[in-house]
């Protein structure tokens, strides 16, 4: 104070005063040079100890214990998990709190042979945010122990991790995919998200656009109304919407729960009458409203499964034929035979697998069936029927899938799994009636 003048008030004796936390210091703030502002913080060596490093390295000073290089770099650890992040909230931090200290720990190498503690389950992309993360948003491959392998790849302590990046380029959305596996540490979800915000708001609403209709066709669900999604997301609109879903906000695992959420809520509750049956195969019940023994079967032509909204058709002699809404045969059904529709739902509670059809494309290659099935045994689910054809002028293999799934969420699930693999063009569940007959059965 006798070499600049002090700015009134910002004299702070935090010596003779210390704070809560037992934290010790003298600050003041004084007009330097040229007018400008400084301010300036006086306290020993021992204070500034306790203050960087807390009451344990008090301690440890004070007692003359040698410095241990794990317990430096787990309270380093410990101090980047409490740095706060930017737009991250209380919910996102108690998700990143979870994921980080309640996993065990891998030990992997930089081709330099340095290591990095990663939490268990781990990915090569996880290790590339690591690293630094402009090296995560170039990062297009990686090779583990001198060997190529997936990004999806979990890695194991003592794996040699490189990264292969290119010169440009950012991260893609499905690396938020959860369903997909890319990334397992929340830390670098909350880069890849980052990344993503800062981009224009038309080009996020583009984005989301394209994930949006990719999902919702994948599902067979591309007529559902998107702005009725968008008030069961949880968004003021349908651009709002499509903003998140660009920015990776909304995950395409919340919109095939959202989707199925809204496909079952035309169905109307329950009538006192109403019993549950099983379809003949013996699949799931559903309700039937204000009828008492009455046989239900679930239509081939449609296949619905649960959450898709259906409709019940009372047919001559077998019952009641359970249909998706969107059915091109209930479509079609001409004016005259409209009042033998009837309101069914599905039953809660049961875990029964429906068969759903699905179509995959893909350029032909060894083993394309083979990893296909391997990504349904994975998710144990069950193929009832394969069929596969390829055409030998465009060398593009088709494969038809009757597949039993629980719900749409399972089905979203691995549809998203089955197009992430090499040479896949497209995976999708097959919409509309098979039949032509213009008549439910």
């Amino acid at each position: 104070h006798s070499l600049w003048p002090p700015i009134p008030g910002e004299f702070d004796d935090y010596i003779a005063q210390p704070k809560e936390n037992l934290y010790q210091s003298l600050h003041t703030a004084v007009v330097a040079l040229e007018g400008r502002t400084l301010e300036v913080q006086i306290r020993t060596h021992e204070m500034h100890r306790y203050a960087e490093y807390g009451v344990a390295a008090h301690w440890r000073y004070k007692e003359g214990v040698k410095a241990d290089p794990a317990l430096e770099r787990k309270i380093a650890w410990l101090r980047q998990l409490l740095e706060p992040r930017e737009g991250e909230g209380g919910g996102d931090f108690l998700e990143r709190f979870k994921s980080e200290v309640y996993q065990e720990r891998v030990y992997v190498l930089t081709p330099k042979g340095q290591v990095v503690d990663l939490p268990a389950g781990a990915t090569p992309l996880d290790f590339a945010y690591y690293i630094h993360t402009d090296v995560g948003h170039r990062c297009r491959g990686a090779r583990v122990n001198g060997r190529i392998v997936p990004l999806t790849y979990e890695l194991r302590s003592g794996d040699q991790v490189e990264v292969l990046t290119t010169r440009q380029g950012g991260p893609s959305r499905d690396w938020l995919n959860p369903e997909l596996g890319y990334l397992r540490t929340s830390r670098a979800r909350a880069k890849v998200r980052h990344w993503f915000r800062q981009q224009d708001h038309e080009r996020n609403v583009a984005g989301g656009r394209e994930v949006l209709e990719r999902e919702l066709r994948r599902l067979g669900m591309a007529d559902l109304p998107w702005e009725r999604l968008a008030e069961r997301l949880g968004q003021r609109g349908v651009e709002e919407m499509l903003a998140a879903i660009g920015r990776g906000d909304l995950t395409p695992a919340q919109i095939a729960g959202a989707a199925q959420q809204l496909a079952g809520a035309p169905a109307p509750a329950a009538a006192p009458g109403t019993r549950r049956r099983r379809d003949s195969a013996g699949a799931e019940a559903v309700r039937v409203q204000g009828v008492g023994n009455l046989l239900t079967q679930l239509a081939r032509c449609c296949r619905p499964a649960p959450g898709d909204a259906i409709v019940g058709y009372l047919t001559q002699g077998r019952g009641v034929s359970v249909h998706r809404r969107d059915c091109a045969n209930i479509l079609r059904l001409p004016p005259g035979r409209r009042d033998r529709l009837i309101e069914v739902e599905w039953a809660d509670g049961s875990d029964s697998a429906f068969p759903v059809e699905i179509v995959v494309e893909a350029w032909d290659r060894h083993g394309l069936l083979r990893d296909v099935a391997g990504v349904f045994a994975a998710e144990r689910i069950n193929l009832r029927h394969v069929a596969t054809r390829t055409d030998a002028a465009s060398g593009i293999a088709r494969l038809d899938l009757t597949a039993e799934v629980r719900d749409i969420a399972q089905l979203a699930r691995v549809l998203a799994r089955v197009a992430q693999l090499p040479n896949v063009i497209d995976a999708r569940r097959r919409g509309g009636a098979q039949g032509a007959s213009g008549r439910p059965h």
